[in-house]
């Protein structure tokens, strides 16, 4: 009995076990579901698929950088206590590495790569049964070229920006002052573009008639809201475009004028290319103390 991708991702959703152990599983089972899911439990991947429903929310974002190859990933626990434990720690780095050498396109690609004769997937297996806890590769961005790293609160929030510049001047400690200045601009204010260019024109469009509604609610006549939208239009550009941003070590300038300005002093011309920024869980369903508890409860039984 052969079987198709789409036999091992149905394998996956009714397991929760990884892509790799359910291929095996029905090459060993020649595609016959119920015989690789038993195969599946007696190879003791039944605890990890226990554990894979449970809410990882936690964990920690990091970024690694060598060689101008960089790598920005989110790996996520069930507690913040397992993401300060070692054998985590050193997971989520060889994670970012492997991101780095073998610049997988997407989360399964990774989890496919093999580093030190195991792969990524099985490594995670690992990881779960020995830690006890649900722990999920959640995103990561490559980057290629001069790269200034930032990781923030131990791995709470995490950047990596991208700049064009002189390759030697990249390399002294003033631009990696000023790249790092960068990096917590982007950590604390958390801009979401880097241009007013890069703006999607749907979402330009739709806070103009937010701004537009808000006008006329205020009883404003329609040519007088017009008006008002286009002033409150560059106060959404300041809040949400990194270079229009007052630069938050002298809010007398905007970020592109900082950048300018240290273009001048070291000589050579300087452009910010892209960044990326994330925040441990942003986004996701953070487990309650109700629900912990009662999930501790049904363990005991």
């Amino acid at each position: 009995m052969s079987f198709t991708a789409k036999d091992v991702q149905a394998l996956r959703e009714m397991t929760g076990v990884g892509m790799m152990d359910c291929k095996k599983a029905l090459t060993e089972t020649g595609g016959d579901f119920e015989k690789a899911v038993a195969v599946l439990r007696e190879k003791g991947l039944a605890a990890a698929e226990k554990k894979a429903g449970r809410i990882a929310a936690e964990g920690i974002v990091d970024v690694v950088v060598k060689d101008n190859v960089g790598a920005i990933i989110e790996i996520n626990s069930e507690t913040d206590f397992v993401a300060k434990n070692e054998k985590f720690r050193e997971f989520v780095n060889i994670c970012a590495n492997a991101v780095i050498d073998l610049n997988p396109k997407d989360v399964d690609e990774l989890l496919a790569c093999e580093v030190n004769g195991e792969t990524i997937e099985e490594q995670l297996r690992e990881k779960i049964l020995t830690i006890g806890e649900n722990i999920k590769i959640r995103r990561f961005e490559r980057y290629e070229g001069i790269l200034i790293p930032y990781v923030h609160a131990g791995g709470t929030h995490a950047v990596i920006v991208s700049f064009d510049a002189d390759e030697k001047v990249a390399e002294s400690l003033e631009f990696i002052e000023f790249g790092k200045n960068i990096a917590m601009q982007i950590t604390a204010v958390n801009p979401l573009y880097l241009f007013k260019e890069d703006i999607p024109a749907e979402v330009l469009e739709k806070e103009k008639e937010i701004l537009m509604n808000q006008a006329i609610n205020e009883g404003k006549p329609a040519n007088i809201a017009e008006k008002m939208v286009a002033g409150r239009i560059n106060k959404y550009y300041k809040e949400n475009v990194l270079v229009e941003q007052p630069y938050v070590k002298d809010d007398k300038i905007s970020v592109g004028k900082y950048v300018s300005q240290e273009s001048k002093n070291l000589g050579t011309e300087i452009a910010i290319k892209a960044f990326t920024r994330y925040e441990k869980g942003e986004g996701l369903e953070k487990r309650d103390s109700c629900s912990f508890a009662e999930e501790v409860a049904e363990m005991q039984k």
